[in-house]
């Protein structure tokens, strides 16, 4: 448990020394003052919108979830940015620096070492995505009077996401450099964010290819599920037509939703922690 603490401090040292954190804190502040000018002036002219004639839609309520749910996409980005940064060289990069092979031959070891960055990067994520997640649902709720249906499990979710970033992060460091290995988590996340938009098309379309390829995306990419269902978790007790708009919107209700998703989540995690502890062990520094 010291070797497992000596690095999980070490990594959290290199990110401050690196400015990644100062980089991440820096943004989050920049969306956190936006956030809070674009609740102020939304709901502020809220009573001036009135629905067309016939639809009966909650006006408060649908401002009130598209904005944090428009919050809880920045904290996933930002949250997946942090992480990134904390693993893209855990193993590439500090054996490019020579600092890898004097750790892992005695006493520490492989294993020990993939786990602790893991379990370093996790902390200083989770940390953060709840504190952003609680941030921006107060400011939401303060400012508008409007609070999410779920305020607890969306916060899990969204972590729980960026921590599969991370363990892909962490897979990729073995084979790929630095700068390759960020393009590549990258553009995964991406890939997920664009196919659960394209899964709110397929379901308003209702086109079944489109709704199927999205389906495999999700369970491939189980992250963009996860925040999917933070989503649909928020606005769960809206009904008629206000739950319909909200469900067409980018942030809107999920389509691969539930326990058996959160489940594959963590599987999901454990293997792919596994398969970058059995390419760690195979790679030759």
């Amino acid at each position: 448990m010291t070797s497992v603490a000596a690095i999980v401090a070490y990594g959290f040292r290199e990110a401050v020394r690196r400015k990644a954190l100062a980089v991440v804190v820096a943004l989050t502040v920049v969306f956190l003052v936006l956030f809070w000018l674009a609740n102020h002036y939304v709901f502020r002219e809220l009573a001036s919108i009135t629905p067309p004639e016939g639809v009966h839609v909650d006006t408060r309520t649908f401002a009130g979830a598209f904005l944090f749910g428009l919050a809880m996409f920045a904290t996933l980005f930002l949250g997946v940015v942090l992480a990134v940064f904390l693993t893209l060289g855990v193993v590439s990069g500090d054996a490019e620096r020579g600092l890898l092979q004097p750790l892992v031959v005695r006493p520490i070891g492989r294993g020990t070492l993939l786990l602790a960055r893991f379990l370093g990067a996790t902390a200083v994520t989770t940390v953060y995505v709840l504190a952003v997640y609680w941030t921006a649902m107060t400011i939401t709720g303060e400012t508008g009077r409007w609070w999410p249906a779920s305020k607890v499990a969306p916060g899990l979710e969204l972590a729980g996401g960026v921590a599969i970033v991370a363990a892909l992060s962490l897979l990729g460091s073995v084979a790929l450099s630095s700068t390759a290995n960020g393009i590549a988590v990258f553009m995964l996340f991406g890939a997920g964010l664009v196919a659960g938009l394209l899964g709110t098309v397929g379901h308003a379309l209702d086109s079944h290819a489109i709704k199927h390829a999205s389906t495999i995306a999700a369970w491939a990419l189980p992250f963009e599920a996860l925040y999917q269902d933070g989503l649909r978790l928020i606005a769960a007790n809206e009904n008629g037509i206000t739950g319909f708009l909200l469900q067409l919107g980018p942030f809107g209700g999920a389509y691969v939703h539930g326990w058996g998703i959160r489940a594959w989540g963590a599987a999901y995690l454990a293997l792919t922690l596994a398969f970058a502890l059995v390419a760690f062990r195979r790679r030759d520094l």
